[in-house]
């Protein structure tokens, strides 16, 4: 078993080890009951609590039973789910207000127990596992002076290097509690300097990489949104200040939620490094009757010693196997084309078709219909909300058009935008109490429309059925689940106003609520998430749907630097990715089709234009590109992915993938700019076998592993900017 309890009955102690292939993550409850975090790392092969010697801080007061032990502070000590108002002073993990109005939180423990397999947490996305891949620790603690209590759970699986954290908090009284603050981890680094990683952005920028040293006091990664954000991802690093992508020690995490988030990252009086993560504190508070629990969204956390790479490649490969389920999840995507930039609003049935029709000789596999199908919809001004075929656009309803579509070799698919409404809706002039507004006060609209009140099982059902009939209307293999704007004007109709700050948590709930009832119902189709690109992007929302659309920005050169802050985190075969026309729709450059395609292979490819706008030479890039992508498709999605530069420093960015049975890899990239007499450029070659004798298509001779892995590979000098690299390296025997 890999969670190792020892008990000390002399110092009435418990320790507990949770270990992985290479980690190992160690705590105590000690005398008092008090449950300290001891270590998370290498493997040390020994109890590592001699690390929890803290000296007397002034002005840092010591628990009532440890007496005159002045040494002995919950404010100095490293916990593993710290609580404010009894003396530590730094951030909790969770605040709760009693009914008489303390806000004091002392958490004891009480109880453990060991599982077989892996926890589910009620109502919310999580890992799963086979009860063969998994164990769960639960640690039962209780307040002492309250009914209160926290059950923390910790999911091991060993073999992917990854434990899961979630909380329960149990209110086991007859009167009312309020729940302020519910973290899902507390991850505590007491020794060492640190550098912060985390991933900024905005809209059509998202998810850009930002790395400083930690400084004295708090610093924040969070949304207020509504969603996890095009501005911030819920997501961070914290690694040891020369760590690379192949050496140096690294934590990360990531949250397994869709909402409002936050991660707080202390660097405190004793140069302790305390990370707290969950729902963003600002916008929530829950109230909880006797004998009720609050479930905490899930955090996945993992530790390399050997580089950011291998964090990475841990991440990747418990998002595609233990988080994305259904048909898709491992299985290759369809090859598809969007006509959003091809027509925006401007389309009818025959245009459709005439896409259809070109795509299909050039090898397309799908064809999605994006905005602008339903209602009165012409612009982004009005229709949203309903949910029926505009049939003046189309005639003969989408059966006839998806059937004429498939008739062509294509698969159909189609965009929705469930959450949202237009005032001028047949929907909000029925039901202007479904919109989330303030009464009294004009809402916010961007886009010029309002978001539905999720929380509403009555707009839950409208949806469920509008959205489901659509589906059984035509044969329809591909869904794009958009949501293009933030959150604000927190308000349900249905809640009384002591309970309008469970509304946000209440938002999320109802979507996967909704989500899950589609994707059961419906699990041939393949839905992809989306807000205006990549505004939720984040491990809640690929439990529904295994791919999501990146981002809004097309531009290849871009998009180097978006992917590339997004594979710290999410796997390749997340990442939905399509070639569009130049000069470009958001930035106006023209880069060459063949690096618009080895930056868009490096997702769910597709693309995002008029085949009928193309030149025959360009549609016989089209169809190269399609074979080619179908040839490498196994190994970039399914192989190990190496970052190979950093676009955001170096004049090129390279990436790699490596299948696991270190037979096969490919490197893809772009060199962005040429200048006169031009350095040459190697790169380094990641996951071959150093004794095996491979060989590079294209080129002549055979080479070693470690002579590819050590020496480089040369990249064969270009003419021009924006230019494709494509390196394909085959093992011999």
């Amino acid at each position: 078993m890999s969670i190792d309890i020892r008990v000390n009955e002399k110092e009435k102690e418990i320790f507990f080890s949770l270990r992985t292939l290479n980690s190992e993550y160690q705590m105590k409850a000690d005398g008092f009951g008090v449950l300290r975090h001891i270590w998370y790392g290498e493997i040390t092969e020994r109890d590592m609590d001699y690390l929890l010697l803290r000296p007397d801080v002034g002005f840092s007061g010591s628990i009532y039973e440890a007496g005159n032990q002045r040494d002995y502070s919950l404010d100095t000590m490293p916990l593993e789910y710290p609580c404010g108002g009894v003396g530590d002073y730094r951030v909790p993990a969770v605040k709760v207000t009693h009914s008489n109005g303390s806000s004091a939180l002392d958490l004891r423990y009480k109880s453990h127990n060991v599982i077989k397999g892996k926890y589910k947490i009620p109502s919310l996305p999580a890992v799963y596992a086979e009860e063969s891949e998994a164990e769960t620790l639960e640690i039962t603690l209780g307040d002492t002076a309250s009914d209160t209590e926290v059950v923390l759970r910790y999911g091991v699986l060993g073999d992917k290097d990854i434990i899961t954290r979630s909380a329960e908090i149990r209110n086991g009284g007859e009167k009312e509690i309020f729940v302020g603050k519910a973290a899902s981890l507390c991850l505590e680094l007491p020794q060492g300097k640190w550098d912060w990683i985390h991933f900024h952005g905005r809209h059509a920028m998202e998810r850009q990489t930002e790395r400083a040293p930690l400084f004295h006091g708090i610093q924040e990664s969070a949304s207020l949104r509504g969603t996890s954000s095009h501005q911030q991802n819920p997501s961070f690093i914290i690694c040891s200040p020369d760590c690379g992508e192949r050496h140096g020690e690294c934590y990360g995490a990531f949250f397994v939620y869709s909402g409002s988030f936050s991660t707080q990252i202390e660097y405190d009086q004793l140069e302790q490094t305390r990370a707290v993560m969950g729902i963003n504190p600002d916008l929530f508070g829950w109230h909880l009757m006797g004998g009720e629990s609050f479930y905490t969204p899930e955090a996945v956390m993992t530790y390399s010693g050997g580089g950011l790479g291998a964090l990475s490649r841990n991440f990747h490969k418990i998002i595609r196997e233990n988080i994305c389920r259904g048909k898709y999840k491992l299985s290759e995507r369809p090859v598809l084309i969007n006509n959003w930039e091809a027509t925006y609003f401007d389309f009818d049935g025959e245009k459709i078709l005439r896409i259809a029709e070109e795509a299909a000789k050039m090898g397309v596999d799908m064809l999605v219909l994006d905005d602008g199908w339903f209602g009165k919809r012409n612009d982004d001004c009005s229709g949203l909300g309903d949910w029926f075929v505009n049939e003046k656009k189309l005639k003969g309803g989408l059966g006839k058009l998806a059937e004429k579509i498939k008739g062509l070799g294509l698969k159909f698919g189609i965009w929705f935008e469930p959450e949202m409404v237009s005032e001028d809706s047949e929907l909000y002039r029925a039901h202007p109490d479904w919109a989330i507004a303030i009464p009294g006060r004009k809402p916010t609209r961007a886009r010029y429309q309002l978001v539905l009140d999720m929380s509403r099982k009555d707009v839950r059902d409208y949806l469920y059925d509008s959205i489901s009939k659509i589906l059984r209307s035509a044969d329809i293999s591909y869904v794009k689940w958009d949501a293009n704007r933030s959150i604000c004007d927190l308000y349900s109709a249905e809640l009384p106003p002591e309970r309008q700050r469970e509304l946000s948590h209440r938002y999320v709930l109802g979507l996967y609520e909704l989500l899950e009832r589609l994707t059961k119902e419906f699990p041939e189709v393949l839905f992809e998430g989306c807000s205006g690109g990549g505004g939720r992007f984040d491990a809640g929302m690929l439990y529904y749907c295994p791919q999501i659309w990146c981002s809004d920005d097309t531009d290849a050169y871009e998009r180097t630097k978006i992917q590339y802050g997004t594979s710290f985190i999410y796997p390749v075969s997340a990442v939905g990715s399509h070639i569009s026309v130049v000069p470009n729709h958001q930035t106006g450059r023209i880069t060459p089709m063949e690096s618009r395609a080895v930056t868009a292979m490096a997702g769910s490819f597709g693309y995002e234009l008029d085949p009928n706008s193309l030149s025959d030479y360009e549609k016989g890039l089209v169809s190269q590109q399609i074979q080619s992508f179908k040839k490498y498709a196994p190994l970039i999605h399914n192989g190990k992915y190496y970052r190979l530069s950093d676009p955001l420093r170096d004049n090129y960015a390279l990436w790699e993938f490596a299948s696991e049975d270190r037979s096969e890899a490919l490197i893809q990239g772009m060199i962005f700019r040429k200048v006169p007499n031009m350095k040459r450029i190697s790169v380094r070659a990641e996951g071959l076998s150093p004794d095996g004798i491979y060989r590079i298509e294209g080129r002549e001779g055979t080479f070693t592993g470690k002579a590819l892995m050590c020496g480089g590979i040369l990249i064969e000098d270009m003419w021009g900017d924006y230019k494709a690299v494509e390196i394909h390296i085959v093992r011999e025997g």
